[in-house]
């Protein structure tokens, strides 16, 4: 069959590459054509006038960064801080999207005989960023599919009580009504979808913990004796940081930043994809404050911990998903909620081999999902 992904494969960011990879090989290992599909980006739901300030400056700002990230005599001249931002936009869209055949032009609309909307946060309404929006499309219109279904989908943070508080719990309701069939990552999602549909969903894990990544993950020469930081750029705050660094300090490590870039880190290393998989699964421990990162730990095996982050004042946080997808696989003792609390829980075991049975129960339904579906 002719199978459409519609995810966030543009954005410029590990996690987002890797779920739309991992899943595109698990479609393609059941026997299916695949083609990554764009949606139309919409305005995002603003309702403050800081909100509507801040869309505008990013308008602009994403208009100047897309100008020198195409530029890349102007990027080897500034600084590594600035720098990492547009060598990663720079590498992403010249070396990583032509591995899912996904080009500078937008596929939107295609005809196709399933369209999987998924994985990642697509159900989101209040993504803030002027590259997502409030896109109708990611809850299935307009689309050109003879059967629509979504995979591991999740509204992040977005309850059901924000949706009704924003005015488009109608038409988000209407819209979801177009699938066929809904699969969700988290229990908040689960619960959206049950009170905006009467769907009882199907649960499946995000496709990097479904994928197998072992044939892509390179052999490079790797340092031993470090610490992985992923986190955001300028999320973590300098007690965090300093927690980190005397952490690494007492156990005698080297603190090697991935991801976002990360001014305090002994090294910091603009890695493709599936290297920085294998800097992980290299790192005695690794510390995080994303749902990827966590992930890589997990399926890497690695001694990690969590930072869990609430919403406050308008800010974004990850408590819904990180801790639910920590409880899924028995790990809520990987949480933190200070730095402090890194030196107690990073260093204890891990019962690996019950996550392992977790994950392959996970396989089993996903392929069982698919299977179901792709017909």
């Amino acid at each position: 069959m002719k199978v459409g992904i519609l995810s966030m494969q543009r954005i410029v960011n590990y996690g987002s590459f890797l779920q739309s990879y991992g899943l595109m090989k698990i479609v393609e290992g059941l026997g299916h054509e695949v083609e990554f599909v764009d949606f139309q980006i919409e305005k995002p739901i603003l309702n403050t006038s800081k909100e509507k300030r801040n869309y505008i400056r990013e308008l602009t700002r994403n208009k100047i960064i897309e100008f020198i990230s195409s530029k890349p005599k102007i990027i080897n001249l500034m600084p590594n801080d600035k720098k990492e931002i547009f060598e990663n936009i720079w590498k992403y869209k010249n070396d990583f999207l032509p591995l899912i055949r996904v080009g500078n032009e937008y596929n939107l609309n295609p005809k196709v005989d399933v369209l999987i909307v998924g994985s990642d946060e697509v159900f989101n309404l209040f993504q803030k960023s002027a590259r997502v929006g409030y896109s109708l499309e990611l809850y299935g219109k307009n689309n050109n599919a003879n059967k629509l279904i979504s995979y591991a989908a999740s509204f992040g943070n977005t309850t059901i009580e924000k949706i009704i508080d924003s005015g488009k719990l109608e038409e988000v309701s209407e819209n979801l009504q177009r699938f066929d069939s809904i699969s969700v990552r988290d229990n908040n999602s689960g619960n959206n979808i049950k009170k905006l549909t009467n769907i009882e969903p199907n649960y499946n894990f995000d496709p990097v913990l479904m994928y197998d990544f072992s044939q892509e993950i390179p052999e490079i020469n790797i340092p031993t004796g470090y610490i992985v930081v992923y986190a955001y750029r300028n999320r973590l705050n300098n007690k965090e940081k300093t927690a980190i660094i005397n952490f690494a300090k007492k156990k005698n490590k080297k603190i090697i930043g991935l991801g976002g870039y990360q001014d305090f880190v002994d090294e910091y290393i603009n890695a493709t994809p599936f290297e920085l998989l294998a800097y992980v699964k290299n790192a005695d421990y690794v510390i995080t404050d994303t749902f990827h990162g966590t992930i890589f730990s997990i399926i890497s095996h690695r001694k990690f911990v969590s930072f869990i982050r609430k919403s406050k004042d308008g800010s974004y946080g990850n408590q819904e998903k990180m801790e639910d997808l920590l409880q899924r696989f028995n790990l809520i003792h990987r949480a933190i909620y200070s730095p402090e609390e890194i030196e107690q829980k990073i260093v204890n075991e891990i019962n690996y081999f019950e996550v392992e049975e977790i994950r392959k129960k996970g396989i089993e339904n996903t392929v069982n999902y698919l299977k179901r579906n792709l017909q």
